[in-house]
């Protein structure tokens, strides 16, 4: 019997060791991402990552991609996830919309279309087949609408489905708690 309370008391100790041992790595992991966060984009603004900007994120999918910060955040996460092309194809749109040239948007059609449309392509989203055949007659004759639907489609399958995780992700976690606790640092 008391081998058995010792190898019980044995486990709980490992267990408890190996939560402060993750806690440790997390805390590690947001400072670590903060920083790469903040070099990221110091050439470009003295404007800092604040705890409550990332606090925002939580509020919508719109709120975290509005953010330079939230939107490199998710990007990294998605990518460490291998499912990124839903975010690429997303970004891609948004700048595929501010052409202007007839000629520039005929062919940025024709690449997003070979990209992410394609059935077999190298970073194919995840669409119904009726509206990859409607890009697909689109796109002999773009015009800035032509991917919206995939857009909207793929816009809701990260709503639903990779923002939730990442809400819930190691990645989001320890980069609130290492914000709280430099913020309660003052």
């Amino acid at each position: 019997m008391p081998s058995l309370i010792i190898t019980e008391t044995l486990t709980q100790t490992q267990h408890f060791n190996m939560e402060q041992d993750d806690r440790g790595r997390n805390k590690n992991l947001g400072k670590n991402f903060i920083c790469r966060l903040q070099c990221m984009f110091s050439h470009s603004t003295s404007e800092r990552l604040s705890l409550e900007d990332t606090q925002q994120w939580s509020q919508s999918l719109e709120r975290l991609l509005e953010s330079k910060y939230g939107l490199a955040t998710f990007r990294t996460f998605l990518k460490s996830e291998f499912s990124d092309e839903n975010i690429e194809f997303w970004l891609t749109c948004e700048e595929y919309k501010k052409i202007k040239s007839s000629f520039r948007m005929s062919s940025k059609a024709k690449k997003i279309y070979e990209q992410f449309i394609k059935a077999e392509a190298p970073k194919e989203i995840n669409i119904d087949y009726y509206t990859r055949e409607q890009i697909k007659s689109a796109v002999k004759t773009p015009n800035l609408q032509c991917f919206d639907d995939a857009q909207k489609i793929v816009y809701g399958l990260m709503e639903r489905d990779s923002y939730p995780r990442f809400l819930r992700s190691d990645i989001y976690r320890s980069l609130l708690e290492s914000l709280a606790a430099d913020a309660v640092k003052g």
